[in-house]
C-alpha cells in the first residue's frame, strides 16, 4: 500500500507536532521512524492510523484518506508502548476482538505467540505485568496481518532475550509475507539492521529519508589532521566536525575507500549515532 505524506501538519494550541512534512513509503518495507521524545513520531502514527485529524496537508494511503475509513482502518494495526487494551478485557477477549476486525488474522500465528511468551488466555489486562502487556501488543501486532502494521515502542517491559525473539519473529513473518511495518524505537542499536529505510524526525520536520543500506554505505566517520580532513570534505555533506589540536574528525556522506585515498581513517556510523546528531537542537536539517 501506499503512503503518501503531503505537507503534513499537526497543532495542539501553540505546540507543532507536526510542521509541513512530505514524503512517499511506497511498498512494503520495514521501516525505522526515528526521533527524539517530543519529535511528532506519535502524532504521525495517530493520523496515518486514522486515530486523530491533522491540523493541515493530507495523509493518503492508496489515494484514500485513513481517517473515518473502515477499508483502510482494517488495514492498519496500531500498536503503542502500553494502553492499547481495555483493562477488564481477558486475552482471550483481546484476541478474539481482533480476529473479528483484520481480515487477514493468523490464529495459529497469535497461539504461538501467546506460548511463546507465556501468556495466559484467562490473565485479565489489568493484572499483566508491564512487559506481559507489551508481549500481547506484540503477538497482535503480528497475528493482524494488516498490511500496514505499526510498532510504536512495542517492547516496554521486556528483558533482552525477549526483545531479541521479537525481533526474530517479526522478520521471520516479514519475509515470509512482506507488508509495511513501520517501527519507532529509541533501542536503535538492537534493531536497527532490521530496517530497509530510516526516517528522522526533529522538531516535527523530517530530517532525513534514506534507504539503510545507503546510508550504512555512504555515512562515514573520518580522521586525521585538520589539513588533510578540510580536503576531504570538500564539496560534501557534512553532518557533524570536530576540532581538537591540529587534528579533526567528521562525520560526513561519502565512502570509507575515498577517504582512506586521503590518508584518513574511517569507519561506519551507527544509525544512533547518526540520529543523535541530526536531532540535536543546535543543528539546522
Amino acid at each position: 500500500m501506499k503512503i503518501e505524506v503531503k505537507n503534513l501538519s499537526k497543532n495542539y494550541k501553540e505546540h507543532h507536532a507536526l510542521n509541513d512534512i512530505s514524503f512517499t513509503l511506497d511498498g512494503p518495507k520495514i521501516y525505522g521512524l526515528l526521533g527524539r521524545n517530543g519529535a511528532g513520531k506519535t502524532t504521525f502514527m495517530d493520523i496515518l492510523s486514522g486515530q486523530i485529524l491533522a491540523s493541515g496537508g493530507e495523509i493518503l494511503i492508496d489515494s484514500e484518506n485513513p481517517f473515518d475509513n473502515q477499508r483502510l482502518t482494517e488495514s492498519i494495526c496500531l500498536i503503542k508502548e502500553g494502553h492499547n487494551f481495555k483493562r477488564d478485557l481477558k486475552v482471550r477477549h483481546v484476541l478474539k476482538i481482533y480476529s473479528f476486525f483484520y481480515p487477514n488474522w493468523d490464529q495459529s500465528l497469535a497461539e504461538e505467540l501467546i506460548k511463546e511468551y507465556n501468556l495466559q488466555m484467562d490473565s485479565k489486562i489489568k493484572t499483566l505485568s508491564k512487559g506481559m502487556e507489551s508481549a500481547l501488543g506484540i503477538t497482535v501486532g503480528l497475528a493482524s496481518k494488516a498490511p500496514i502494521t505499526i510498532f510504536d515502542e512495542p517492547y516496554i517491559g521486556l528483558d533482552a532475550p525477549s526483545r531479541k525473539r521479537f525481533y526474530e519473529i517479526m522478520l521471520e513473518e516479514y519475509q515470509k509475507e512482506q507488508r509495511t511495518i513501520i517501527f519507532s524505537t529509541h533501542l536503535i542499536d538492537e534493531v536497527s539492521l532490521l530496517f530497509e529505510e530510516i526516517l528522522i524526525l526533529r522538531e516535527g520536520r523530517l530530517v532525513l529519508q534514506e534507504e539503510a543500506e545507503i546510508l550504512r554505505a555512504n555515512t562515514i566517520a573520518v580522521s586525521g589532521t585538520k589539513e588533510e580532513v578540510e580536503a576531504f570534505l570538500t564539496g560534501k555533506e557534512v553532518i557533524e566536525k570536530k576540532q581538537f589540536a591540529g587534528n579533526m574528525s567528521a562525520y560526513v556522506y561519502g565512502t570509507a575507500e575515498e577517504a582512506r585515498m586521503y590518508g584518513l581513517a574511517a569507519e561506519g556510523v551507527p544509525i544512533q549515532e547518526l540520529m543523535i546528531y541530526l536531532t540535536e537542537r543546535k543543528k539546522g536539517a
